[in-house]
C-alpha cells in the first residue's frame, strides 16, 4: 500500500537509564509501537507536518491511511475499534483540521469508542494570538472527549500518550484527543523509552464490586416470574460474550438487545427475543412493562430505549449492570445497582442462580413475535408488490453471508430495517452510530472497520442521503484498495424525516425529496465496480456479485420511496404504545 523504509532501531530498544536523543514528533511514533498501534487513519497539514515527516521512517511498522476529510478519519477509527476491540488512532491537522474531528468525537463519546486522536497546533509562543489556524481544541473538545490534553514541551508526551490509551481503552471506552504543538514535535530530548500506563491516581476504570449487590440481585432473579434482561454494548466491550450467554442459559432469561448491543448474542439464540426501541420488535417493548424483574446489562437505559420514562417498567424491579456508576439511576430509578465489569459480575451471579424454565412467559414472547410477523415481517420480507423493499434485500443479503458478514450501516430507516433483520453469528458484526445518530458514518467506518477485520467480509449498508455526506471517502477506498462492499438502499427521499412528516405532520414534505447523482458512473470514476437495480428478479444475482467480486464493489438497489418502518414506538409514548401499521 504504501512505500516501506524502517524506523531506527535503537529507538524502540531505549529503556530507562538507556536514553536515545529523539524528537518529539518521533516520540509520538514510539509510543504508537509501544502500544502495538497497526494503523493510523489521518490528513496531514502544517502543524502537524513534523510527525508527518517522521512518520516517513516509520512506514514499516505503521500504516497511515489517507482519508479525503478528517471526518472520514475518525469515522473510520471508529470502525477499526469497533470490527477489532482495539483502540484506533486519528491524526488531523490545527484549525480546520481539528475542528472536522467534532461530529466523531461527539459521536465515540455517546457510543463508547476508544481513540486516541492526535492534533498538531501552533508554537506554542503564539497561542492565544489567533495565528494561522489556531482554534482552542482543548474547550472545544472538553465536553465530547473522556480526557483531552495539550502538549507543549517534548518531554511529556511519553507519558501523556501512555496516560492517554490507557484511559480510551479502560472502564468505559472513550475517546481521548491530545493536542501538540509544532515547537514540541520538532523539539530534541533525552528520551529512556516508553512505559505503559497502568494506574492513575484521580482515575478508577473499574468500581469496586460489592458482592451484597450480587446476592441481592440473584434473589430478585431466582424469584421472579416474568423475568427479562436487556443488554447493550457493555456485553461486547467488555468482551463478555460468552459470560453473558452462560447467564441467560442458565435460568432461560429471555433476552432483547439495543442497537449497539446487536451481536453479542447470535441472532438465531432461541433466547434471543429480539430489538428494545423505537423501532424495536412488538413482544420486546410491551412485555418491558409486564416483566416482574428488569436486568439491564451494560446499556444505558437511552431515551429510544425506553420511551416515556414515567410509563417505563413502573411494575418491574429493576437490577442494572454497569461499569459506569454515572449509568446507574441517571435515567431509571433501579432496585439493585450492580456496579463492576460484567466479565467480572456476570459469571459472580450466575454462580447464584437457581435453573429455571419460564416456558410460558417466553411462550409469550413467541406469541407477540408471531402477531408481529403477521402484521409488519411478512410482508416487508415478502413483499406482494413489484416494489422492493429494503427487508427483502436484508433477507436475500442474510442468505448469502449466512450471518458472518460484518454489517456497517449509516443513519436511517435503512440502519433500522437492517438492524432489525440482519443475521448475525459472532460478535463485532454490527457497527453503526447508535446516541449520536451522525449521518456520513458509514461509508468511512466500514473502511476502517476492514482494516480491523480483514479476513471478514465488510458490508457498508447506506441511504443515498446519507451516502452523499461522505462519498469522497470512495478515494481512500480507490487509493488502498479498500475490499468493502457498498450496497446503497435508494429511496429517493431523507427517508426516516419523510416517514416522520408524514406520521406526525400531515405529509407535510419539507426538504426530505433529495436529488441524487449517477452512483454507479460515480464509482466508476474512482475506478470501483458498479451496478444498479430496480428489479426482484435481478437482486439475488447483483448481491452475489457484489459479494463475489475481487475487491471493493458499489451496488444501488432501488426501493419503494413511501415505505415505512414498522414497528415503531412514536415520540412521547410509552413503549406499550408502539404501533404496528
Amino acid at each position: 500500500m504504501e512505500t516501506t523504509l524502517t524506523a531506527p532501531k535503537n529507538i524502540a530498544a531505549s529503556t530507562p537509564g538507556n536514553t536515545t536523543n529523539i524528537s518529539g514528533s518521533q516520540a509520538v511514533l514510539e509510543a504508537f509501537m509501544a502500544e502495538g498501534v497497526d494503523t493510523i487513519f489521518g490528513y496531514p497539514g502544517g502543524a502537524i507536518m513534523p510527525i508527518y515527516d517522521a512518520l516517513y521512517d516509520y512506514n514499516n511498522e505503521l500504516t497511515h491511511i489517507l482519508v479525503r476529510h478528517e471526518q472520514g478519519a475518525i469515522h473510520a477509527a471508529q470502525g477499526y475499534a469497533r470490527s477489532s476491540g482495539k483502540t484506533g488512532v486519528v491524526f488531523a491537522t490545527s484549525g480546520p483540521g481539528a475542528t472536522n474531528l467534532v461530529t466523531g468525537l461527539a459521536d465515540a463519546m455517546i457510543d463508547s469508542t476508544p481513540l486516541v486522536c492526535v492534533t498538531g497546533q501552533v508554537f506554542a509562543h503564539l497561542l492565544g494570538t489567533d495565528a494561522f489556524q489556531e482554534v482552542d481544541v482543548i474547550n472545544i473538545t472538553t465536553p465530547i472527549t473522556k480526557w483531552n490534553y495539550q502538549i507543549t514541551d517534548a518531554t511529556e508526551i511519553p507519558h501523556i500518550l501512555a496516560k492517554a490509551f490507557y484511559i480510551a481503552r479502560t472502564g468505559r471506552p472513550g475517546p481521548v484527543l491530545i493536542d501538540i504543538t509544532k515547537n514540541a514535535q520538532l523539539q530534541k530530548f533525552d528520551y529512556e523509552g516508553y512505559k505503559k500506563c497502568e494506574h492513575i491516581r484521580s482515575y478508577r476504570p473499574k468500581p469496586f464490586v460489592r458482592k451484597e449487590y450480587i446476592e441481592q440481585a440473584a434473589q430478585l432473579i431466582n424469584e421472579a416470574k416474568k423475568p427479562f434482561v436487556l443488554f447493550g454494548q457493555g456485553v461486547i466491550l467488555g468482551r463478555a460474550e460468552n459470560e453473558f450467554k452462560a447467564f441467560i442459559e442458565k435460568a432461560n432469561l429471555p433476552a432483547a438487545w439495543t442497537l449497539l448491543g446487536l451481536s453479542a448474542l447470535p441472532t438465531d439464540h432461541p433466547l434471543n427475543v429480539g430489538m428494545l426501541g423505537m423501532h424495536g420488535n412488538y413482544g420486546p417493548n410491551v412485555l418491558t412493562n409486564e416483566c416482574d424483574v428488569l436486568i439491564a446489562v451494560g446499556m444505558r437505559f437511552d431515551d429510544r430505549v425506553t420511551g416515556r420514562l414515567d410509563k417505563y417498567a413502573k411494575q418491574a424491579k429493576i437490577i442494572h449492570l454497569d461499569i459506569d456508576p454515572a449509568e446507574i439511576d441517571k435515567n431509571v430509578q433501579t432496585t439493585v445497582p450492580v456496579w463492576g465489569d460484567c466479565k467480572e459480575t456476570l459469571p459472580m451471579l450466575t454462580k447464584l442462580l437457581q435453573p429455571n424454565q419460564n416456558k410460558e412467559w417466553i411462550e409469550k414472547f413467541s406469541a407477540f413475535a408471531q402477531k408481529e410477523y403477521d402484521i409488519v415481517i411478512h410482508e416487508e420480507l415478502n413483499p406482494s408488490t413489484e416494489i422492493m423493499t429494503m427487508g427483502e434485500v436484508i433477507k436475500t443479503l442474510n442468505e448469502l453471508t449466512n450471518g458472518n458478514a460484518i454489517i456497517v450501516t449509516d443513519v436511517g430507516q435503512h440502519q433500522m430495517v437492517a438492524c432489525r433483520y440482519a443475521k448475525f453469528n459472532q460478535s463485532k458484526s454490527n457497527i453503526t452510530s447508535g446516541g449520536a445518530g451522525t449521518m456520513g458514518f458509514g461509508l468511512p467506518a466500514a473502511i476502517g472497520a476492514k482494516f480491523g477485520a480483514p479476513n471478514r467480509t465488510v458490508v457498508a449498508i447506506i441511504g443515498d442521503g446519507g451516502f452523499q455526506m461522505t462519498l469522497q471517502e470512495l478515494g481512500t477506498i480507490m487509493q488502498f484498495n479498500v475490499d468493502v462492499k457498498i450496497l446503497i438502499l435508494n429511496n429517493r427521499f431523507l427517508g426516516m424525516v419523510r416517514q416522520w412528516q408524514q406520521l406526525f405532520n400531515d405529509k407535510r414534505y419539507s426538504f426530505v425529496d433529495i436529488t441524487s447523482p449517477d452512483f454507479v458512473q460515480l464509482a466508476k470514476a474512482y475506478r470501483i465496480e458498479a451496478n444498479s437495480i430496480d428489479k426482484r428478479t435481478d437482486l439475488k444475482n447483483a448481491l452475489q456479485t457484489m459479494l463475489n467480486h475481487n475487491g471493493s464493489y458499489l451496488l444501488e438497489v432501488m426501493v419503494g420511496k413511501e415505505n415505512n418502518v414498522f414497528p415503531m414506538v412514536p415520540q412521547g409514548c410509552s413503549v406499550a404504545e408502539i404501533r404496528l401499521q
